[in-house]
């Protein structure tokens, strides 16, 4: 994520800790394991009208292999069984907004930082 905030000229390591800090929710994050190690993290938590999707982190050396678009297969199976709504936000221009777009999220509004997305119960192909 440093290098899309760094691209905006909004890094600030004290702000993007203090952001984790804040928002952070054992109860609703999930630990990605692969080959036996820590891979990275995510965190789905309940909002007002479905679920928010956030803190999703990969480990530089193991993305563009699949283990996003598989992760976020089984959290979306999830949700459509349970007839939820999910929303998230990402940088504006990271390549992370494509792996969502191919999920089913769409654009709900943007900002010149943020891009929000949501996607309905059932959108989108689980195929990628």
């Amino acid at each position: 994520m440093r290098p899309d905030l760094e691209r905006l000229g909004r890094f600030d390591e004290h702000r993007v800790r203090q952001r984790l800090r804040d928002s952070f929710s054992s109860d609703h994050t999930s630990v990605i394991v692969a080959d036996g190690a820590f891979a990275g993290c995510v965190t789905v938590r309940p909002a007002e009208d479905g679920l928010w999707l956030e803190h999703f982190y990969l480990a530089p050396g193991i993305q563009s292999r699949g283990l996003g678009s598989a992760v976020l297969r089984a959290l979306l199976r999830q949700t459509d069984a349970d007839g939820m709504l999910v929303r998230l936000n990402v940088l504006q221009g990271s390549a992370a907004q494509r792996l969502y777009e191919r999920h089913g999220f769409a654009l709900e509004a943007q900002d010149p930082i943020d891009v929000f997305m949501v996607r309905r119960p059932g959108a989108g192909a689980f195929s990628t």
